[in-house]
């Protein structure tokens, strides 16, 4: 799978809260979220790797581009208005395949990424169209939540919570198929990340889930204090 990381955001809610540099800049147990991540997929064993940078942060820019990760390596500025509109452009710049796809603020330890990656793989190979990760910890303050059958497969996707409660976290998994209808749901006037996965579900894609126990999205300060103190935990 081809890796691809999407820094299009504007980070809006840390810079109200006090820090100072732009989200993917963030340091999260000693590393910036940027070049951690990428080192993660790396790691993972992605073919190639892709980070999406909002064209209003350089320094991301040039951070980035001193970093030698060991394979074929692209950022690419953008500015976007929405996720999905950061999605489509990253899946353009993005060789032929499947890909392996996470928001630049999607924290977890090392174990789960490993984990993560494997059984994506595994149902892209096996007929989904795209994979998401789920998580029964919510962590996130305006969370997706998930209604799957007993395959793992997704029936509905809803802003209000469903019992029992799943979320998306952030990760996600996507086939040629759903690199199409990426550009498909955004031509239809979908906007968002969230918007298109829905858009998915509702046109009957088959979109598998993959379990991890817990997933930390950074919006907020206090968000980075508990990502700092888990996976300092994790890691030591």
């Amino acid at each position: 799978m081809h890796g691809l990381i999407l820094a299009g955001g504007e980070g809006s809610r840390l810079a109200a809260e006090g820090v100072t540099v732009p989200k993917p800049l963030v340091r999260v147990a000693g590393e910036t979220l940027a070049v951690r991540l990428l080192r993660t997929f790396a790691d993972l064993g992605c073919e190639t790797l892709t980070c999406m940078v909002r064209a209003e942060f350089p320094a991301v820019l040039r951070v980035l581009e001193a970093e030698e990760f060991g394979l074929p390596f692209s950022v690419r500025s953008c500015l976007t208005p929405s996720s999905l509109h950061t999605l489509v452009e990253g899946l353009r710049a993005v060789p032929a395949g499947p890909v392996f796809c996470s928001m630049i603020d999607t924290v977890m330890p090392p174990a789960d990424w490993r984990a993560l990656y494997a059984a994506t793989e595994r149902a892209l190979t096996s007929g989904a169209d795209a994979v998401l990760a789920v998580t029964p910890a919510v962590d996130d303050e305006s969370p997706v939540y998930v209604t799957r059958r007993d395959d793992g497969m997704v029936t509905a996707l809803s802003d209000q919570p469903i019992v029992p409660l799943l979320v998306t976290g952030g990760v996600y998994g996507f086939t040629p198929t759903a690199r199409s209808a990426a550009t498909e749901a955004l031509q239809g006037g979908v906007e968002r990340m969230r918007g298109f996965l829905k858009w998915m579900v509702g046109h009957g894609y088959r979109v598998a889930t993959v379990t991890v126990p817990r997933i930390i999205d950074l919006d907020h300060t206090s968000d980075l204090r508990l990502a700092n103190a888990w996976l300092g935990s994790a890691e030591a």
